[in-house]
């Protein structure tokens, strides 16, 4: 009997423990799923509170417009906002515009063009405050000239979110130096643009503002990173602004909007209190440079940013002024050039714009000398991105926790988050058929060790050395190339790396490079495309014709490059192409 109970205790015990730990299971099952959905409240509240000041930003925005225009009957933003950049500070000196009109035209347009495109992440309201102390800098070169600023530029006041959620809710202290610098030479920075979430992506999109659109076709990305800067430009909401480019991110969406982009010399241009998701990276340089209609308006730009007031606000800026006499001289130049870099085979659009201007640049007697830079292949995979991977993409990655992926970024960020030897065993298996993203995936990985990092410098620096070394043999004054184009539809940025080589490479070697608009894709580029195979035939190739296709009347640019330091003689080159491009369309019947 004594053994029948002490069984039956046992079982009791048994079924009790069991029912503990079940309990105990659900309990913490439900305490997980508590906690995730209370991470996901939190963030939910979060962006919605940083739209609410963006939309406030807007609507207070829109009161200043009405109100001026109430005290102002005559005011006409369309005389204003049609004006070139040099035109508009002729009126603003002489006084037939003044700073406010002028703010406030843009003001009214930059609302107007945001409601199409998505491009703003809100507006500098004390930009209207600054008209006050505008006055008292009519020698400043950029007086009066309302500016727009990328988001991961520092404004006193206001969040440099990079498009990521744990940078929201952060506002800078103080101003960054190219900011305070626009400021003391009499410009008003107005308004912030869109970024893509991390910044490492050249299309517009983030969880926290959206999807940013092409000024010319709504259907198509304006590219990116600095791509709501060139969006708000292209459609006419601003005259002049400021982006960042670590691997095409000023070029890219300039030549996906039909305007101007100019990636100085890395450290030209102070950095100084702009935002990145990538800090500590030293393989592939950044550069702070300006976004704008024409050349003229990026050598206006940096002839004010390059002086006595960044070298002192940033000592650790080379005190080198603009040099003017450089950039308008007319000699005949010796260019450089290469249409295809054996890595990224250009589009039909591409590879056209590139020949006609090149044929034009040869008419008008300058002398034209076959260049490539070589092993691009070796410097794009195991040099630039491998170097901006060093780290395993773990700082990028940990920008991006706790939050959601959007959707132009998950293909990205997909390999990134695999594990090592995941990575290593499908390089190994993908380089038989496609030895380019084979060669990407390993990568991924970084590098293994503090030694291995320094060797990777090393080769970048003796791969700059060979770079110059040919430069100098072939004695050419500036390169040109083809620029990625035309702007991709929606959702291939992320899925196509490969297509990086034309703009990616000048960031490894530390050259400045511009993208000047010189056409359009015709219907006969369109047919063409059917065609194209890539120089590997791989799903790279495919995906390329996939992201370009309907491109018909979107614009095609062409790069031009120049030696370290030479930031002056690149924009001189893109005022040539430019000029020469203006006088063929001319010349053609219509």
């Amino acid at each position: 009997m004594e053994r029948i109970n002490l069984q039956q205790l046992l079982s009791d015990m048994q079924t009790n423990w069991t029912s503990i730990f079940a309990a105990a299971a659900c309990g913490g099952g439900a305490f997980v799923l508590f906690v995730k959905w209370t991470n996901k409240q939190k963030i939910k509240k979060k962006i919605l509170n940083a739209r609410k000041r963006r939309d406030q930003s807007f609507q207070k925005a829109e009161q200043a417009v009405q109100q001026f225009k109430v005290t102002n009957p005559g005011f006409d933003k369309s005389s204003i906002v049609s004006l070139s950049l040099p035109e508009l500070i002729q009126n603003l000196k002489e006084g037939s515009l003044q700073p406010d009109a002028v703010l406030h035209a843009f003001m009214e347009k930059a609302l107007e063009v945001n409601s199409k495109l998505n491009c703003n992440t809100g507006m500098l309201m004390d930009s209207v405050d600054h008209l006050k102390d505008v006055n008292t800098q009519k020698k400043g070169l950029l007086y009066g000239v309302p500016i727009s600023i990328k988001d991961n530029i520092g404004y006193k006041g206001h969040d440099s979110t990079c498009g990521v959620l744990c940078k929201l809710d952060q506002p800078a202290v103080m101003d960054s130096v190219v900011v305070a610098v626009l400021k003391r030479q009499g410009a008003i920075p107005f308004v912030k643009t869109n970024v893509p979430q991390g910044l490492l992506n050249y299309d517009c999109s983030n969880p926290i503002y959206g999807q940013s659109r092409n000024p010319i076709n709504l259907q198509k990305t304006c590219g990116g990173s600095s791509g709501g800067e060139a969006a708000l430009i292209g459609g006419g909401g601003s005259i002049l602004g400021l982006g960042t480019d670590i691997g095409g991110s000023i070029r890219i969406p300039s030549a996906f909007c039909g305007i101007c982009g100019f990636k100085p010399t890395s450290n030209r241009i102070s950095l100084r209190g702009a935002s990145s998701c990538n800090k500590g990276q030293k393989a592939v340089l950044s550069s702070l440079g300006p976004m704008a209609r024409d050349v003229e308006s990026l050598a206006l730009c940096m002839r004010a940013l390059l002086c006595q007031d960044m070298f002192t606000l940033d000592p650790t800026i080379p005190p080198i002024p603009f040099n003017q006499e450089v950039y308008e001289s007319s000699e005949p130049l010796r260019i450089g050039y290469y249409e295809n870099d054996d890595y990224f085979l250009p589009s039909p659009s591409m590879a056209r714009a590139f020949r006609e201007t090149k044929d034009l640049l040869e008419r008008a007697g300058h002398t034209l000398v076959p260049f490539k830079p070589p092993r691009v292949f070796f410097s794009m995979t195991e040099l630039a991105f491998r170097g901006v991977m060093a780290d395993g993409a773990a700082t990028l990655l940990s920008h991006l926790e706790g939050g959601p992926i959007d959707p132009c970024l998950r293909p990205q960020v997909a390999p990134y988050r695999l594990p090592d030897f995941v990575k290593k065993i499908l390089s190994v298996v993908l380089k038989p058929f496609y030895p380019r993203m084979s060669a990407s995936m390993d990568a991924t990985r970084g590098v293994r060790s503090i030694p291995e990092l320094w060797k990777k410098h090393t080769e970048i620096e003796e791969y700059i050395y060979d770079v110059l070394a040919e430069w100098r043999r072939l004695n050419v004054d500036v390169v040109l190339c083809p620029m990625l184009g035309p702007a991709y539809n929606f959702l291939y940025c992320g899925k196509l790396s490969s297509a990086l080589s034309y703009t990616g490479i000048y960031n490894l070697l530390n050259l400045p490079a511009g993208v000047v608009p010189v056409s359009t894709v015709t219907e006969e580029d369109e047919a063409q495309l059917r065609q194209y195979k890539g120089n590997f035939g791989d799903v790279w190739d495919k995906l390329f014709v996939k992201a370009v296709q309907g491109g018909v009347g979107l614009p095609v640019a062409v790069q031009c490059v120049s030696l370290p330091w030479q930031d002056e003689m690149c924009l001189r080159f893109m005022r040539e192409v430019e000029q020469l491009t203006a006088k063929n369309k001319l010349c053609k019947p219509h």
